[in-house]
């Protein structure tokens, strides 16, 4: 079976909105991008087992508020109270997720095929995300995470770097072609590259 972008139909590379006599660094960098493993981890309530002994690729599980730990191939972005994600270029890390944490303390789902991510890269990325998300985004920097809406889709959005400014979007993929349109209009104005 045929894996298929939730933007196929949607999603054309090119130069779009107010990109005439602007350098290659002033456009935002719009991207879609795939073939990421995403998983869910929540520990039970009833789980006493320590987070700190739990250790993923290097990577704790970390209950702090808005953070994410990270090394070269994979995130954890913390959503709440013993709920995370973890995104990785490593599609077999999830074998090793269910060997380490047993299923008497966590659920663990693999959500990579009903997620759509959208990066974008560029200084004024933080402005298209002001356009239609309540969040101050003066507070994010890089490796926090937020969950939010953006025109009204639940979104995860996730601060990869800060110069320049990285960003992911996750949201359900049944909305992506409506998250892509509403993060592509809010790009107009600054000029933007699909690449």
């Amino acid at each position: 079976m045929t894996k298929t972008s939730a933007l196929n139909n949607i999603y054309k590379k090119g130069l779009f909105g107010d990109y005439e006599n602007k350098s290659e660094n002033e456009l935002i960098k719009v991207s879609e991008l795939k073939d990421l493993l995403i998983v869910q981890i929540v520990q039970f309530k009833n789980s006493s087992l320590p987070l700190e002994n739990i250790n993923i690729e290097d990577l704790n599980l970390n209950d702090d508020v808005f953070t994410v730990s990270e090394n070269n191939e994979s995130r954890i972005l913390w959503c709440g109270p013993k709920n995370w994600l973890l995104i990785s270029k490593k599609k077999d890390l999830l074998k090793t997720i269910n060997q380490k944490l047993s299923n008497s303390d966590f659920a663990i789902t693999d959500l990579s095929h009903s997620k759509v991510v959208i990066e974008l890269e560029g200084e004024n990325s933080i402005e298209v995300l002001k356009k239609g998300c309540p969040f101050n985004f003066n507070e994010l920097k890089k490796n926090n995470c937020v969950n939010s809406v953006f025109n009204g889709i639940t979104v995860t959005i996730d601060m990869v770097e800060n110069n320049p400014k990285k960003i992911r979007l996750f949201a359900l993929r049944s909305f992506g072609e409506s998250l892509y349109h509403s993060v592509s209009d809010a790009c107009l104005e600054f000029g933007f590259k699909n690449t």
